[in-house]
Parts: structure tokens; C-alpha cells; sequence
């Protein structure tokens, strides 16, 4: 074992009480940082899924209508004083085939898949209801929102005729799988749709209105043959959906928009919630830090003749602060470890306390390799720093002064 090695681990196991107060400050420090970040990412995450796990990340569409100003001829006065926007139709992308190449060649996009959306009345004897049609790809479509994971009754099945509808719609109809249900639109267009399966999205709203079709049929019904009338686009990161919104509406010379436009309250909500849990971090890593300072600042003082006898034998100040230096590495790696085991104690603990109707935690946590190997860095690298101020006195001690006078 290297000299430094010896002297640095002599010197912990002589002050062994220090040394388990210190250790154990690190293990606290380092256990409410697990702790903490486990539980706001667990909550991030879940929080995310029931918000954005029926929603894509990207909508693609064509650009609304505008109104042009009318001028007078060779003036610069306008003709009316007061402009109205424009009723909005439902158009078709154009080259939306070409367009989805586009969206799915982007690098920091995970699937892309063509919709057909519109208004429509749902009828079923003498009760009627409005309704979103949405006509889908469905292999495409369940890689933006996953609706097989969703459907409590039936199979995740479209062709020709055949509907998948939502759980609180086949109530309030009287329907299930096998059952028939008429669809209109506004334009006077009508279709009976056979039932292949209920879903619950976890929205009553959603789940009142969705009625999901073969995209063919959606386009003769909706009179968008041949076309579609959004693109939906999942990303790799969600965070960089803005992003990747405003790239492809470059791209495309479409109208983007992103779930982080669209939700701008719940984009708030999780921002605040990150740098809280950062500033908690930040205050918990500086009393860590401070901590191992005091505690080898003081290991200093009492090893000073003994620091000194080392340097008279020869050994040289780059061992010294070596050795001091290891010190503060050992204390926040054994340290860490006794920290995340502490943190995803609590965190495991935490989560089991409350449960959901559906059996899932109310509080639920997010331990990840990522965030054992972060933390354990983090106080690691904390331990080296904080150790540098103790390393340079003992390196600085003049020998024969401490050996005279201790």
C-alpha cells in the first residue's frame, strides 16, 4: 500500500471518533440529497406521465388562415378601418407524406404519426352525443400515445369499420365491445363503427369525447381525402420539445407547437420544483463541505508533531498534502456510501407509507444508477475540496517549530 495511504488512513483510525461524526454528517448530507432528488424526479415523472402521456410532445398543422389589409390604389390608406379574422376550415397538410419523413428524420425525435382530427356527433337510438374523431395509423400512433397499455375492455384493433372509444362514452351509451354506434359529421357524412375497445386515458374529458378510427375513414367522413390534418411528434427529451418545435416549423413551414407551449402552467411547476430541489442540494453540499473542513483543520492541530517528524525524515510537502488530500477522498466515498444506502432507505420507505386506489405510491421515487453515481461524485469531489485548506497548513508547518513546541 503507497505510504500516503498508510499515514492517511493511521490518521482517520487515531481521531475514530471525528472520523464517525464526519462520516456520519456526510451519510446524512448525502441521504437527504438521495432522498430529496429521488422523490421530486419520482413525482416529476409521474406527474409528467398522467399530463403528457395523452398528449404528444409536437403538433405539426397548417398555418391558419390570415386576413390581408386592403389598400387604395397607389395610396398607402387602408380601405377598412376594421379587420376580422377569418373562419378557420379544416385543410389538409400538403405533401404531408414528405413532411413526415422530415419530422421523423430529426435526430431528437422518436416517432412520428399522422392524424386526422375533427368535430363530429356520436348517435346510438335516441341519444347523441358531440365527440373528437381522431383518425389514426395505429402502429404509429402507439408509439406517441400508448393505448394498448390503456384499454380495459376489448383489442387494440382499426380496419375498415371497427372504433375504439372511451370508457366514460361506452357508459353513457351502454356500450361494449361488439356493440355499434353511428357517427355523423357536420357535413352530413355518416358511418356505422363496430366497437373493438374501450380505453381509459385517465381523463373524464378525453374519455366522454375520443372516439379513435381507421384514418381512412376519418379522412371520407371529415372530407379530407387523401390528406391529413396534424402531424403528432414524441421526442427524445421532453424538455427539448420547444426546441425541436420551432426546428421543424423551420423546416417544414408548418405551425408548431409544443406540449411546453401548450402547458405553460405545469412547465412553471416542474421548473420551480428543480430549482428547489437544487438550492436544497447546494446549502446541504456546503454544510457537508464545511463539516470535513472543520474536521481536518482540527486533525491538523492535533498531528502537527507528528506532521512535522514526517517532514524531518524526509518527506516531502507533496506527500503531505497528499495525505490530507486522501483523507478527504476517503471521508466522501465512504461517506456517499453510507449515504445512499440511508437515502434509498427513506425514499423506499417514504413511498410505501401512501397508496394509490390503483395500488400505485401517492409518493412515488425515482432511484436510478444515474443518481447513485452523481451523489456518490458529488461527495467525493466535495471530500477533495474541502480537504485542500487542511492539506496546505500541514504542508506549510515548519518542522522544527512544530516538533519544539508541538
Amino acid at each position: 500500500m503507497p505510504f500516503e495511504w498508510v499515514v492517511a488512513v493511521r490518521f482517520l483510525r487515531e481521531g475514530r471518533a471525528q472520523t464517525i461524526l464526519i462520516l456520519l454528517g456526510i451519510g446524512v448530507g448525502v441521504g437527504v440529497i438521495v432522498f430529496l432528488s429521488a422523490l421530486i424526479n419520482g413525482l416529476q415523472d409521474s406527474l409528467i406521465e398522467r399530463t403528457l402521456g395523452t398528449q404528444p410532445h409536437v403538433i405539426l398543422r397548417m398555418p391558419d388562415d390570415a386576413v390581408r389589409p386592403m389598400k387604395k390604389a397607389g395610396a398607402d390608406e387602408l380601405v377598412m378601418s376594421r379587420l376580422e379574422e377569418p373562419a378557420q376550415r379544416l385543410r389538409s397538410i400538403l405533401r404531408w407524406q414528405q413532411t413526415l419523413d422530415e419530422a421523423a428524420g430529426n435526430p431528437r425525435v422518436t416517432a412520428v404519426a399522422p392524424l386526422v382530427s375533427g368535430a363530429a356527433f356520436a348517435l346510438r337510438g335516441n341519444a347523441n352525443k358531440s365527440i373528437a374523431l381522431r383518425g389514426i395509423d395505429p402502429e404509429r400512433y402507439r408509439a406517441i400515445i400508448d393505448l394498448p397499455a390503456r384499454l380495459i375492455e376489448g383489442t387494440y384493433e382499426l380496419a375498415g369499420d371497427e372504433a375504439l372509444i372511451g370508457v366514460e362514452l361506452a357508459k353513457d351509451f351502454g356500450l361494449e365491445t361488439g356493440d355499434k354506434v353511428r357517427l355523423t359529421t357536420a357535413g352530413g357524412k355518416s358511418e356505422v363503427f363496430l366497437i373493438k375497445g374501450v380505453f381509459d386515458v385517465g381523463n373524464k374529458d378525453l374519455n366522454e369525447r375520443w372516439v379513435f378510427v381507421p384514418i381512412r375513414a376519418a379522412q371520407t367522413l371529415l372530407d379530407l381525402t387523401g390528406g391529413i390534418s396534424s402531424i403528432e411528434v414524441k421526442v427524445r427529451e421532453i424538455f427539448d420539445a420547444e426546441d425541436v418545435a420551432q426546428e421543424l416549423g423551420r423546416v417544414t413551414g408548418l405551425s408548431a407547437e409544443s406540449w411546453m407551449k401548450l402547458n405553460t402552467q405545469l412547465l412553471i411547476g416542474l421548473r420551480s420544483q428543480s430549482a428547489s430541489s437544487v438550492m436544497i442540494q447546494v446549502f446541504v453540499i456546503v454544510a457537508v463541505a464545511l463539516g470535513i473542513t472543520s474536521v481536518l483543520v482540527v486533525s491538523v492541530v492535533q498531528k502537527s508533531r507528528e506532521i512535522g517528524i514526517l517532514k524531518a525524515m524526509g518527506t516531502t510537502t507533496g506527500r503531505v498534502t497528499r495525505i490530507f488530500l486522501l483523507e478527504g477522498a476517503i471521508l466522501g466515498l465512504a461517506g456517499s456510501a453510507l449515504g445512499l444506502m440511508i437515502g434509498s432507505g427513506l425514499a423506499l420507505f417514504f413511498a410505501s407509507l401512501a397508496k394509490n386506489p390503483d395500488g400505485s405510491a401517492t409518493f412515488p421515487v425515482a432511484l436510478t444508477l444515474v443518481l447513485f453515481a452523481r451523489s456518490a461524485l458529488v461527495a467525493t469531489t466535495v471530500g477533495l475540496l474541502a480537504a485542500v485548506i487542511p492539506a496546505r497548513r500541514a504542508a506549510q508547518l515548519d518542522p522544527a517549530e512544530v516538533i519544539r513546541y508541538g
